[in-house]
């Protein structure tokens, strides 16, 4: 007698990885040119800067409805004193490696915008993820000639346009990717900024 045993095996098994996030981050640029009196280039450069702790909070409470948005107001950052590169922990009071730049002895200094007061920002709408300065701001050295390492924005809560204040949020900082920029009694130092997500 024979026998025949059939087996059917079967084994199936289906994997799928649905797996979903969405991540915002926050980067900003600064865009620098400086004109001799003539007018002439002299140089240019870019700053891709630090969105700080603080900042990166502010800006979300502005948005959300539970933060003041005083200014936002652009400042430079002088050599003078400087030891180190804005960090993501800086503050307008704790910014201990860099000082800002337009205040008598920390030069250079400007006449515009007006007795080394920092520029008042104003931005285009946004478009693209994408936010930018309408016009660039202007800054005619004036009196003191001398090295910027860089820019800042401060908003917030008490930001003044006004030189050397601590009041406000330290939103971005940053230094110029070519170096340290000299400018002189006349020149003007164009900045645009733009931030996107």
């Amino acid at each position: 007698m024979e026998k025949i045993n059939i087996q059917a095996l079967s084994d199936a098994s289906i994997l799928r990885g649905s797996q979903s996030s969405e991540k915002v981050g926050l980067k900003g640029q600064y865009q620098t040119k400086c004109f001799d009196k003539d007018g002439n280039l002299k140089w240019e450069d870019k700053i891709d800067n630090v969105i700080t702790d603080a900042g990166a909070n502010q800006l979300l409470d502005s948005a959300f409805g539970s933060g003041s948005v005083a200014g936002p107001f652009l400042g430079l950052i002088s050599s003078v004193g400087y030891t180190s590169a804005p960090v993501v922990g800086n503050t307008m009071g704790s910014h201990s490696g860099w000082s800002e730049a337009g205040n008598g002895s920390n030069f250079p200094n400007w006449s515009t915008p007006a007795s080394n007061a920092r520029g008042s920002m104003t931005f285009a709408s946004a478009s693209a993820r994408a936010k930018a300065l309408s016009s660039p701001i202007s800054f005619v050295i004036a009196t003191n000639g001398g090295t910027i390492k860089g820019c800042f924005t401060v908003f917030g809560s008490g930001a003044v346009s006004t030189n050397n204040s601590t009041a406000g949020v330290l939103y971005s900082a940053g230094l110029f990717s070519g170096g340290d920029k000299s400018v002189g009694v006349g020149d003007t130092l164009m900045v645009s900024y733009s931030t996107s997500a």
